[in-house]
Order: structure tokens, then sequence, then C-alpha cells
């Protein structure tokens, strides 16, 4: 497998092109320390119809976000037969809307924030209080876009007034919003990699919540316990959960699952199917407290990839 020909994608025109470029570049860099011939292919700059397939054995995906993390690219990788690293095309498109998944996870047994959906076209203020009535959900409640990552446009909204104001401001970028009650307690995110649960890490952000500056900017300094500080029992169930996650989407390669664990329960927010993978990223850390390395971790997502995913 040495001798394989890698095309690294990344960057792309998503909000999350800055952390893609980050994370496509450590992979690169790693694959080529292990031996591999690699390459690189940034969408933004080049059309997919310019990858040659000829020149390709495998493609690792370093894409995140919209079109990278949502089915698109991964019908294209289908399309030219090239094998290519995580999740597949459904698994991908479900797994980055946040309504197809709650669905599934609900079919599933596991608990997720209870939520409505609203289009930019049925959306006023009557509306939104009839459905905050319906569904019985207590400020403050999340509003957020249907598919988007990295807590992009997420907004924490402490009234009617500050909810309606943010979902007018969201809607001029977004064609459909879900609303959610906005869970405390402990955030858990949990690393599962080719089906196997590798750990759970506890995020204690310093900003209001773990947000795209928490999440990817040093200054945030949000405080990393590794492993996550939960009694031996629901550790392992937090694992559990976010196996059964991945499994029930039919997801492939990694994914990290983002809980709350709140009043002795945990809340599943949503499945990422491609996790950062940069100095700050947490399944690289995940995987590292559980001694592997970043090259192995690289290794072994590429050594999963596949097609009909």
């Amino acid at each position: 497998m040495k001798n394989k020909k890698v095309l690294v994608v990344l960057g792309g025109t998503s909000g999350e092109r800055e952390i893609s470029l980050d994370s496509g570049r450590a992979c690169a860099k790693a694959l080529k320390k292990i031996g591999f011939k690699v390459s690189t292919f940034d969408p933004k700059k080049k059309s997919l119809s310019l990858i040659n397939k000829k020149n390709i054995d495998v493609i690792f995906n370093a894409l995140h976000g919209r079109d990278g993390e949502d089915g698109v690219v991964q019908s294209f990788f289908e399309y030219l037969k090239i094998p290519y690293t995580h999740s597949g095309v459904i698994s991908s498109y479900n797994a980055m809307n946040k309504k197809i998944s709650k669905e599934i996870f609900k079919k599933n047994n596991i608990k997720s924030p209870k939520y409505f959906v609203f289009r930019k076209e049925n959306f006023n203020i009557v509306e939104l209080k009839k459905s905050i009535k319906k569904k019985k959900i207590k400020f403050p409640i999340v509003v957020k876009p249907i598919s988007e990552g990295s807590s992009l446009g997420v907004r924490i909204c402490e009234n009617i007034q500050h909810l309606n104001n943010s979902s007018k401001f969201l809607f001029k970028k977004y064609a459909e919003l879900i609303f959610e009650p906005f869970i405390g307690g402990q955030e858990i995110q949990v690393a599962v990699i080719n089906g196997t649960p590798l750990g759970a890490i506890e995020l204690k952000p310093k900003r209001k919540f773990y947000d795209y500056k928490a999440k990817y900017s040093k200054l945030a300094n949000t405080k990393h316990i590794m492993p996550a500080n939960l009694k031996k029992d629901k550790y392992k169930k937090a694992l559990v959960i976010a196996k059964k996650a991945h499994n029930a989407l039919g997801c492939k390669g990694i994914t990290r699952s983002d809980f709350k664990f709140f009043n002795n329960k945990f809340y599943l927010l949503e499945i990422n199917t491609q996790p950062g993978m940069t100095s700050l990223s947490l399944v690289p850390e995940i995987a590292n407290y559980k001694g592997i390395s970043f090259e192995n971790l690289v290794r072994k997502i590429l050594f999963n990839a596949g097609l009909n995913r």
C-alpha cells in the first residue's frame, strides 16, 4: 500500500475552509512521512472534474462543511470510481442534516434534544411562538442552520425577541433553521474509528458555549480533559451511544459524536463525519491518549477507504 498515490482533497468553499486546509496539510504531511506518494487538490481553485483518476489510487477526504461533508463530494468520488476515506454519500448527507439525523437517533432510542424546524418562507413570530408552546421548549433556545458544521451560525437566545431577531438574521443566509432547547451540563465528545469507539474527551470552554472560536482558537483557552470526567459506567455508556449512532447512520472511517451530559443523561447533539485533524482537533487528541500516533491514525483512516460506502 505504501506505493499508492494518495490525493488529499482539502480547502473547498465552505465556512470551514481554513480548518480544512489545516486538516489536509497535517494529513498530507503524515502520509508523506509514512511513505505514500501524496498530492493535494483544492476544489476552490480547480474544478473536481479536473481530478485525473489515472494518477490516483485513493482519495483522502479532508474537506469540512458543506459540499465536503454532506454527500456532494462523495457523489463525485463515487462517479470517478476512486476509493475515498470517511463516510459515503447517504450517511454523510444524513449526518449533516440535523433534522434527518435527529429522526434517525429517535428511531434508534438515542436521546437528543427535542426540536422544530422552520423554512424561511414559513417563518414569522406568531408561528414561532406556537411551535415553542407546542413543543414545550423553554428558554434559552438554540437556533442554528440545519446543515452546517463547526457551530457556524449557532445562536443561543434568552427570549422571544432575541430568537426572532437571530432567526431573521440567519435566514438572510440559510433557507432552513432548526430550533432546540439549550442543554446545560458537561460537553462530552466521543471519537469512533472504523466502528470502534476510541474514547471520550470533556471540554470546558471559557466562552458561552463550544463555538467556532472555542474550537479553533488557542486564545479561547478551552480546557480539554482526557479522559472525560465521568464515572466509569457513564464513560462506557457514552462510548456505546456513540458507536450506536455511528452504526445507525451507516458511517465509515472516523466520526465524532457531540454530547451534553446533563441530569445524569446523555443528549446527542450531532455526529460529525469529517472531524477536524488539526493540532487542536479532538480526534487526534483522543487517539494520542490511547497510544495511537497521528501518523497511525491517518493510516487507519486511509486503510478503510473504499467505494459504495
